[in-house]
């Protein structure tokens, strides 16, 4: 608790509320929720310490106004390095609702539709025994497969989308596409690679250009083994003894659309209020991407293109994504009627923090 209580005095004396984040501070807490935010950060500090975790990072906005933006711990252990609002994790799957608000973009623009066969946009998508559309790509539901063996964990360097396409694109399909869910981070892969023909541009460009700069999400990028990133976390696991260690290497290159970014719970933030706002998509081109896909048996699924479709407990709905790496995890989540946006980062691999309890402390405050 004195933790927490002198990280509140320090937001007060550097931020002044109204202003603008920088994103070099630690701390940024709105004082008219400071109760709900020290509840939860103790919840956090306890978290942290049964699960060892080394680093976190946490950001909330309500009616697209930020009210807390915090780094818990250390980016690098060795050296002390404490998290701090710009820090760089793997952010995983989340890597996913990036790739679907891309081609929400060209959704938009009339350059890429639902409906049309993966094999319109790729060229060198082979012909399967059924014809695949981009929408059932998007859901998980085209019977593309997922990883094999290793492949979460891969150390090969792929220098093209079309490269990472060659893991699986001569594997059969696992089911009748629309007819089940099976979920796939190569499937999103192939969503690169038809981002790619739908426009003409290298798909990390795509993301540059058309989503990150627009949205100012300076401090969201590929997670490149070969350059030096600034703010990068390093990353963490635990063996047996729950002795902290390095997480194994890995190479990113071989899932950059399905999970190979890093980011920040602001950056985060930033996207999600563009989305809540139309600012980034047309109100038609975001709740595509926020329907469930109805299954040829005529169920629905629980996943739109690039977010889950849940209620909570209480009723409400949300719009999610979690994502898992080697060394890191990451949690993001939007309710559209209450206009909240919640984000949390770890820089370690274990999963299972139970994130929604954490969203659920501020979605019960908004009225």
């Amino acid at each position: 608790m004195k933790f927490l209580c002198l990280l509140f005095l320090i937001s007060y004396c550097n931020v002044g509320l109204g202003q603008s984040i920088d994103e070099s501070q630690r701390v940024f807490i709105d004082k008219d929720y400071a109760r709900v935010i020290e509840k939860a950060g103790d919840s956090i500090v306890k978290m942290m310490r049964k699960k060892s975790v080394p680093g976190l990072s946490v950001a909330v906005s309500i009616k697209g106004k930020t009210i807390w933006a915090q780094g818990f711990g250390y980016a690098d252990l060795e050296n002390e390095v404490p998290v701090r609002i710009n820090t760089k994790f793997r952010i995983g799957s989340v890597s996913k609702t990036i790739t679907a608000v891309a081609m929400g973009k060209l959704l938009d623009a009339g350059k890429i539709n639902l409906d049309s066969s993966v094999s319109k946009y790729v060229s060198y998508w082979p012909e399967k025994k059924y014809p695949i559309t981009i929408g059932q790509v998007g859901s998980h539901v085209a019977g593309i497969r997922h990883y094999n063996g290793y492949e979460f964990s891969s150390t090969k360097r792929y220098n093209s989308v079309e490269e990472s396409i060659d893991i699986f694109k001569n594997d059969s399909l696992k089911a009748i596409p629309g007819s089940m869910h099976i979920y796939s981070s190569y499937g999103y892969n192939l969503l690169s690679a038809a981002i790619e023909g739908a426009s003409g541009k290298p798909f990390l460009e795509f993301l540059q250009t058309e989503i990150f700069d627009p949205v100012k999400m300076i401090n969201t990028t590929a997670d490149h083994n070969d350059s030096i990133i600034s703010n990068r976390t390093r990353f963490y696991t635990l063996i047996k003894n729950k002795t902290l260690v390095h997480a194994p290497y890995a190479d990113n290159s071989n899932k950059w659309a399905g999970g190979g970014m890093l980011g920040t719970p602001y950056d985060l933030l930033k996207l999600g209020n563009a989305l809540l706002r139309n600012k980034i998509l047309s109100d038609k081109s975001r709740i595509a991407l926020w329907t469930p896909y109805k299954l040829t048996s005529g169920k629905e699924n629980i996943y739109g293109i690039g977010f889950r479709i849940e209620k909570d407990k209480a009723g409400r709905i949300h719009m999610s994504h979690g994502g898992t790496s080697l060394g890191g995890r990451t949690y993001f989540i939007i309710y559209p009627k209450e206009e909240l946006v919640f984000a949390i980062t770890y820089n370690l691999l274990p999963a299972g923090y139970n994130e929604i309890e954490f969203s659920n402390i501020f979605a019960e405050t908004v009225k």
